[in-house]
């Protein structure tokens, strides 16, 4: 490895650093985490460089195209090919950093580089990265997890390389990203449950926004979720997907969640019968696991898959499992070697040449603990995605505006780390991307907002074209001006979430239990399956996927297919938070899923 054989006078060359460098990011340190030890300098960490990409605005405006219903262009995507080139750096930069690099000993098979040569990536140990980036790395840990990393809160680089590089990551991202799951509840199910879970013969009337296709649920749907509950509540019985459509959906996993086969075949024995005994395929990105230990199970792998792929039967399904860098062994001294999860999984999938249709994702940060640059490299990948013709939907969050507390006595988590200390509200990325799809979350028959369901204005991304008008109508008319002059949000953010579905005690199995999960990281999956169902339509008639969703779903004619929720309202930050209201608002975005009205919309 060439860390191990790079002569340490070379080292010593890099001392002057400060005289040749130029500072391109500096973060304040981060709530929650203390500051430990300097980083052990012999300590190896996964170093990628994000080059500029100056055709971006190009790539955005095809996206946009190919996914507004009206555009003469809508579903054409794009092609691998086509992205790689509308993402790929000036020669100038791609010239600039190579020779960097080369000064410094790395040889190309060091290099680890994007089919579209927008970053690359080297191993290098700790003092040498810090050399480079005229910076000291130290360990933190964060207060509650007790999760270790190895971060430094400010960077530069060489003046003559500085235009050239975007980012440098994950050099000042303090993950600590999580599964989005308010509650969790594990007991042995009753002997009325036993019995393969069968509904029962009383049916409970549907009023309001919720109209499935005789108009009726199981009563049972109030207490707990099952997969028949969300084909009624939603109105999907009797459409049948194909395994020959070429159609195939997707989930992410990290934080070493293992979607165990037993927990979903238990699943499926009693809620997906016809699925029984069939699987789906788990692809292992950057380290990933995949232990089949029961007791190794992963609660939110193991819901996030028996729904989606459940629901979706016999569509293909893929888990991706995805590690952190390669694998060391820790010491007392030596921290754990634990990466961000979104940009290595994002590197993965858009290197592949086919990638699923419909994408779910059930984690997230708080946007203000991840860098904005970092942010938007993201941003930019799910873009990536987009073009591609490929549907990603997120959960929106559990912690409502922030801290899903709605007592200002009491209410101490809503605090701004720009050293401003002021209270305001906390949005959730990636949810806060314009360029996914977020999921927010109901609950109860009619259906109304659940209280925890995260909504608001992203404070790094302005609000996107295809949102402003009903955004500026529900800010206009239901929006407190003292919110917005004291800064609680950002008025001009782009606003989340944009759908939602129901996301309050789905049944699942965990670690050989049936358990009830809450949480919108049960609401993705099921508006993903959704989504799936209508892809598979559409590629049976010879149509192309949906791809991006929001253009088509906020156009008129969509959003005249949803379920609009206009009662509920999400809390926190000391506040009642935001109302759910006709039309758009930010605790159920547009409303939940009607297949039969989608499908004629989007699949004629």
């Amino acid at each position: 490895m060439l860390f191990r054989l790079f002569p340490a006078l070379a080292w010593a060359s890099l001392a002057s650093a400060s005289t040749t460098h130029l500072l391109k990011e500096r973060v304040a340190p981060p709530r929650n985490w203390n500051r430990l030890d300097a980083a052990p300098r012999d300590h190896v960490i996964p170093l990628k460089f994000a080059l500029p990409q100056p055709r971006f605005d190009e790539l955005e405006d095809h996206l946009l195209a190919v996914s507004d219903p009206e555009h003469s262009r809508y579903g054409a995507h794009l092609s691998k090919e086509e992205v790689d080139e509308l993402v790929r750096p000036e020669q100038e930069s791609i010239d600039v950093v190579d020779a960097w690099l080369k000064e410094l000993g790395f040889g190309e098979e060091d290099v680890t580089r994007s089919s579209a040569m927008d970053w690359v990536m080297i191993m290098v140990p700790v003092g040498m990265a810090e050399d480079m980036l005229d910076t000291t790395f130290h360990t933190w840990q964060h207060t509650e997890s007790g999760h270790v990393t190895v971060r430094t809160t400010s960077y530069s680089l060489p003046k003559r390389v500085h235009q050239h590089i975007d980012l440098v990551y994950p050099t000042t991202y303090f993950s600590n990203t999580r599964a989005l799951r308010s509650t969790v509840q594990t007991f042995k199910a009753p002997e009325s449950m036993q019995a393969n879970h069968k509904l029962s013969s009383q049916r409970l009337s549907v009023s309001g926004s919720n109209s499935s296709s005789n108009g009726t649920v199981d009563p049972s749907c109030g207490q707990m979720i099952t997969p028949d509950c969300l084909l009624d509540l939603y109105n999907a019985r009797g459409y049948n997907a194909s395994a020959e459509s070429n159609n195939s959906i997707g989930v992410t996993g990290f934080i070493g969640q293992n979607a165990v086969f037993e927990d979903v075949q238990s699943f499926y024995a009693d809620f997906v019968p016809e699925a029984s005994n069939s699987s789906f395929d788990v692809v292992l990105v950057n380290g990933g696991e995949n232990s089949q230990n029961i007791s190794e199970a992963g609660q939110e792998a193991d819901l996030d898959v028996q729904y989606a792929f459940g629901l979706t039967y016999p569509t293909p399904g893929a888990y991706w499992s995805v590690g952190g860098s390669p694998p060391f062994q820790p010491d007392t001294n030596t921290p754990e070697n634990r990466n961000e999860p979104y940009a290595d999984w994002l590197d993965y999938i858009l290197a592949q040449d086919e990638i699923p249709q419909t994408i779910s994702s059930s984690y997230a940060d708080d946007e203000q603990t991840v860098p904005q640059a970092y942010a938007q490299l993201v941003c930019s990948k799910f873009a990536q995605l987009g073009a591609r013709g490929v549907s990603v939907l997120v959960a929106s969050g559990d912690q409502g505006t922030g801290d899903g507390n709605p007592d200002p006595e009491t209410s101490d988590l809503c605090i701004a780390n720009d050293g401003t200390n002021r209270t305001k509200f906390l949005p959730m990325f990636p949810a806060s991307c314009p360029y996914v799809t977020a999921v927010g979350g109901t609950w109860q028959i009619p259906e109304i907002a659940a209280n925890f369901s995260s909504g608001g204005f992203s404070q790094y991304f302005p609000t996107p074209k295809y949102q402003k008008s009903v955004v500026s109508s529900y800010l206009s008319s239901h929006v407190p001006e003292s919110y917005i002059s004291s800064g609680l949000l950002n008025a001009s953010g782009r606003a989340f979430p944009d759908v939602s579905a129901q996301s309050v005690n789905y049944m699942s199995y965990f670690g050989g239990d049936l358990s009830t999960n809450t949480g919108t990281s049960a609401a993705a999956p099921a508006f993903a399956a959704i989504i799936s169902l209508l892809n598979d339509a559409r590629l049976r008639a010879g149509r192309p996927s949906l791809g991006f969703l929001n253009p088509l779903l906020y156009s008129k004619k969509v959003s005249a297919a949803l379920n609009d929720i206009t009662e509920g309202e999400n809390l926190g930050c000391g506040t009642r938070g935001f109302n759910a209201t006709k039309g758009w608002d930010p605790v159920t975005g547009l409303g939940t899923p009607d297949f039969w009205k989608l499908k004629p919309a989007v699949a004629p």
